[in-house]
């Protein structure tokens, strides 16, 4: 992509094409992407001792089962909490006991460990609107997963969870685009990247 503010423009004009499919998608298709995405996700994740994840939202796949399948697991997990200003993600444990914090999202209830909380994970579950073949990630466009993943652990697998149609080719990138490692589709299940 050319200039800075030409990918900027094109994120921009994705991130409402997904959104707007996104908010379309039946509920019956919504549920079982949640539950293939849960499946794939127990699977990729056993045997991790400490792991990042995050509460999808209504239309973000594996809303609903995510992260109370995680349980399962017998894993520290960790979950982002939005701060009550600024854009650096905090982190809490999950005890199972969800709240809403910042922009309505749930969050974890108990003491916050703070943005470097992160770096303990061995994998990072992330959400995204779309991710390309390369490792790019499309988010909402806030930059707090930019930030955030700057604290992961060197080596640590960086997993985004998109619907099959958000898995593609090619995406805008700019300098401070952070790259996932691997991605988790419905359909496709997890699949490496890069």
């Amino acid at each position: 992509m050319g200039s800075p503010s030409a990918a900027a423009a094109a994120k921009e004009a994705l991130r409402e094409r997904v959104l707007a499919r996104r908010a379309a998608r039946p509920a019956g298709e919504r549920a079982a992407a949640a539950a293939a995405v849960a499946t794939t996700l127990l699977r990729g994740l056993s045997g991790s001792r400490t792991f990042a994840a995050f509460v999808p939202e209504e239309t973000e796949p594996g809303h609903g089962r995510l992260p109370a399948v995680f349980t399962r697991l017998r894993a520290r997990v960790l979950l982002p909490v939005v701060p009550p200003t600024g854009r650096e993600l905090g982190w809490a444990v999950d005890t199972g006991r969800l709240a809403p914090g910042r922009f309505g999202l749930l969050e974890p209830v108990g003491p916050r460990l703070g943005p470097t909380a992160i770096g303990t994970a061995d994998t990072v579950v992330v959400p995204a609107l779309a991710v390309a073949r390369d490792g790019i990630r499309l988010g909402r466009g806030g930059g707090y997963y930019d930030r955030a993943l700057r604290h992961a652990r060197p080596g640590a697998t960086l997993v985004a969870v998109v619907f099959d149609d958000e898995l593609l080719d090619e995406l805008p990138a700019e300098e401070h685009d952070h790259r996932v490692t691997a991605v988790v589709t419905p359909s496709g299940g997890w699949q490496p990247l890069g």
